[in-house]
């Protein structure tokens, strides 16, 4: 069954939106891809391919992603936080021009990575105090290198404040092998990469105290990297035994209660990605494949035009004829775009969500060139949270102490 435009608007959703969105996929049995990207192109090419496979997406972010995007010449420490915010910023703009729902979201963040995940936080309040909604709809939290003890507890920690601005919390308990971001599991005790039901009820128990906008990633053997299908041992229908386990616990009618996630999807044969859909997962993370087939949509046309490509004048039709129709970056990363957004079509194929929405485009010249739009135009109102904003980013940065 498809969503109606009618219970979720097109663009990015937070809040009650995202909370409806995701029950859809839950009840309906499929799931949402989550691409990671690194710049407005491959943004862009992620929101061709929802549009055009009439399914809702999400946008992640790293922060090796968000550091890419503010520029690989700074070397500030918030740079990753900046170039988070940028790319929120940009979906933002560019999402209604597409006309399906969009999640923003950033990826794991583990924890010596909290001060970014404190700064992209910062940024969901001051757009919230502006705007009633946060800037992302999604935040994700990785300590599963962490105690579970620890692990959870952060969680509540940083979920109580999410909450608040009904921000979505992923969080992950059990680990996820291979590397990938910065972050190398490879080495891990296999055990590990098998999350217990127990453990997965202890963080349902704790977070469930705060709110319900919340999701796990329980591993079930998943490994990020490159692998053919066949050489990861995934286990999905350990899935169910979560559910299971937690639908007794708290006595729950519902026999998929829980918000699952899953990460390391390369090498998943087609069979175990419907398993684990199956038994709950929404959202399943997708950034090694789509990279592949961004830089393949580049080689081939390299490929293709290299006699072409081989300086701005001459090629086969002439010595005196420009090439500019084919070194000009917009040509080149077209093709980039195009492949990527052929791979996202797999990935929703594979996921099940095309045609879960129908796409909502814009007639021509009607969708708004700046779609912000403060809770309130009150003159007096705007300048109390301004003032509200300044002082807080004064102290912040210790301007107001004596």
């Amino acid at each position: 069954m498809s969503l109606s435009s009618d219970i979720v608007p097109p663009g990015v959703v937070t809040g009650d939106n995202l909370v409806k969105l995701l029950t859809h996929a839950k009840d309906n049995g499929y799931a949402i891809p989550a691409i990671n990207c690194t710049s407005s192109s491959s943004c862009n090419a992620v929101l061709e391919a929802a549009s055009k496979n009439n399914s809702p997406v999400m946008i992640q972010v790293s922060n090796g992603g968000g550091v890419f995007f503010t520029g690989k010449s700074i070397k500030d420490k918030n740079a990753g936080a900046a170039g988070a915010v940028a790319m929120a910023l940009h979906v933002r703009a560019v999402a209604p021009y597409y006309g399906v729902p969009v999640v923003l979201h950033s990826d794991h963040c583990a924890k010596k990575l909290l001060p970014w995940f404190d700064s992209m936080l910062d940024a969901d309040e001051a757009y919230f105090a502006q705007y009633g909604e946060p800037l992302f709809s999604s935040h994700m939290l990785d300590l599963s290198e962490e105690p579970d003890d620890e692990n959870i507890a952060i969680c509540v920690k940083y979920f109580t404040r999410l909450a608040k601005m009904k921000v979505w919390l992923e969080m992950e308990i059990g680990i996820t092998g291979g590397e990938e971001d910065g972050v190398n599991n490879e080495d891990i005790d296999p055990e590990k990469l098998y999350t217990t039901p127990e453990q997965v009820y202890a963080v349902y128990e704790a977070l469930s105290k705060v709110g319900d906008m919340f999701s796990i990633a329980a591993a079930f053997g998943n490994v990020h990297g490159v692998y053919k299908p066949g050489n990861v041992s995934l286990q999905p229908e350990r899935l169910g035994k979560h559910q299971e386990f937690t639908k007794e616990k708290i006595g729950s009618e519902n026999d998929k209660p829980i918000f699952l996630v899953m990460h390391g999807g390369s090498g998943s044969t087609d069979e175990e990605i419907a398993t684990a859909v199956k038994m709950g997962v929404v959202k399943m993370n997708i950034d090694t494949d789509t990279q592949w087939a961004y830089w393949d949509g580049l080689r081939e046309f390299e490929a293709d035009k290299r006699d072409y490509l081989q300086g701005q004048i001459g090629n086969p039709d002439g010595a005196d004829k420009p090439n500019k129709k084919f070194y000009d970056p917009r040509v080149w990363m077209r093709k980039a775009e195009e492949s990527l957004c052929k791979r996202c079509t797999v990935s929703m194929e594979k996921l099940g969500s095309v045609g879960k929405y129908k796409a909502q485009i814009p007639e021509s010249g009607t969708a708004p060139i700046y779609p912000f739009s403060p809770v309130s135009n009150n003159p007096m109102d705007m300048a109390k949270t301004a003032a509200s904003s300044a002082k807080s980013a004064l102290g912040k940065f210790g301007f107001m102490k004596k």
